[in-house]
């Protein structure tokens, strides 16, 4: 393990040698901390979802059925497409029995890396 420290160390002076920099992907994408936070919500609601179906044992076909979807649909909010609404997100969950005190706790983890 440490000789692939030493190599990762020596590829990284190498590479910054020759004008590359490592950043984030907030930095590469110039995402303000509001911005990074609104997807790492929407991922973990995301989660959550997929989470539930899975300790429910449902398939997502069966979970298109209870929230009167398609299993296509199911999938993409489990992936968190874009094209997923929050309300969507949230209807789903308090669907698969979730509480609102459940819900605000998945948002809750979400830090904006500044004080409110």
């Amino acid at each position: 393990m440490n000789g692939a420290k030493s190599m990762n160390a020596t590829k990284r002076k190498r590479l910054e040698k020759a004008g590359w920099k490592e950043v984030t992907v907030q930095e590469l994408l110039g995402l303000t901390d509001e911005e990074v936070a609104f997807i790492d919500m929407r991922l973990s609601l995301a989660d959550c979802v997929k989470n539930r179906r899975q300790k429910l044992g449902l398939t997502q076909q069966q979970v298109a059925k209870r929230i009167g979807s398609s299993q296509a649909r199911v999938a993409k909010i489990e992936s968190a497409d874009p094209s997923v609404s929050l309300d969507l997100f949230f209807s789903t969950l308090l669907k698969l029995g979730a509480t609102c005190s459940q819900i605000g706790r998945v948002i809750g983890k979400v830090s904006t890396g500044h004080a409110a």
